[in-house]
């Protein structure tokens, strides 16, 4: 068996349908309410668990001896009025997790970290695994709060746990283009004219759940992983994303200056209105940031190779537009295998 949490996220839902496509039972977890659009056709062969990770009798319950484990579910906010219930959720509902895969002997232990987890810093633009975390400015809280999240999982490999972590970057793929890194394919879409100076890093979804799957049937454990594609600017990103839709790319930069008097009118319109602000100071800050983290100790350790950014956005674009848009795109280490119990 393998129990998910966020199992209904971008992440989540296309690594539980990678498991089901391979014969694997799945127990999923997921919150009252919460929608389940991506997994409606496979929802019947899913085991649910409605409640949350910060219920540490529900994990005991749910995580049998022998299970894999996927920890996917994250609170990602970048508003400061959701900097403490996101400190909850990411690192005490890790906790609550890695406890209750200690007490019920789970078999292995996929923790979905973040290369956010792995700090930022001015001086050191290219980042790999072994990139010490260090206070900076160019830290969110997110990644403050998932980095606590990765100590929480190394505590559980001191006392014995069978854990990996994987790191990816902005993952990319088809699902709910009003949250989390979708959102880029609707900016795209609406054919916004301004792109961000800075650069991004992306990854497949479909490659994320290849490796997560690789990770927990191999031998490997107490190990990291950045799970990242390529780097790329925020203009090619979106214009490729544009010319698959058979839309107009934006043409204009965004000045720093424009993205902070962006925010600041996000924060008045919140603060009058009550709802969620489109742009923070954290999110314009960080679409200036020019990282780039490496790939080689997944790919050696897997044999793994990454698709392509071309193969990415003719099929997350192309299902997309048949969904939302009614329209099709116009463009284009020695390891051993183990099963679950």
């Amino acid at each position: 068996m393998v129990f998910i949490t966020g199992g209904n996220g971008l992440i989540g839902s296309y690594t539980t349908r990678l498991l089901l496509e391979r014969g694997y039972p799945v127990r999923l977890l997921r919150r009252a309410g919460s929608r389940l659009d991506w997994l409606a056709d496979v929802a019947d062969r899913i085991e649910w668990l409605e409640g949350d990770v910060l219920d540490p009798t529900l994990l005991l319950d749910a995580i049998q001896p022998g299970d894999w484990v996927i920890h996917a579910a994250a609170l990602v906010s970048f508003q400061p009025s959701q900097r403490e219930k996101m400190f909850k959720v990411n690192v005490e509902g890790t906790a609550n997790v890695v406890n209750a895969c200690l007490q019920k002997n789970a078999g292995k232990l996929c923790f979905v970290s973040s290369v956010a987890a792995l700090g930022r810093s001015k001086k050191n633009p290219l980042i790999d695994e072994t990139t010490p975390w260090e206070a900076s400015e160019f830290n969110t809280a997110y990644a403050h709060s998932k980095y606590l999240a990765e100590l929480e999982v190394w505590r559980g490999v001191a006392e014995g746990l069978p854990a990996v972590v994987v790191n990816p970057s902005v993952v990319l793929g088809p699902a709910d283009w009003e949250r989390s890194s979708t959102q880029l394919f609707k900016y795209a879409w609406d054919e916004h004219r301004f792109y961000p100076a800075g650069t991004v890093n992306y990854v497949d979804v479909r490659d994320v759940a290849e490796a997560i799957y690789l990770l927990l049937r191999s031998n490997i454990i107490s190990e990291k992983f950045i799970l990242n594609a390529g780097n790329i600017t925020h203009r090619e990103l979106l214009s490729g994303m544009a010319v698959c839709f058979g839309k107009n790319p934006p043409t204009f930069e965004a000045k720093p200056w424009m993205a902070a008097l962006g925010w600041r009118l996000e924060w008045l319109r919140s603060a009058i209105t009550g709802k969620s602000p489109l742009l923070t100071r954290e999110t314009a800050r960080s679409t200036y940031f020019n990282y780039h983290y490496r790939n080689d100790k997944v790919k050696n350790a897997l044999h793994f190779s990454f698709r392509s950014l071309q193969d990415t956005l003719g099929w997350a674009c192309g299902v997309l537009a048949g969904k939302y848009g009614g329209q099709s795109p116009s463009g284009q280490a020695s390891v051993t295998y183990m099963t679950p119990k």
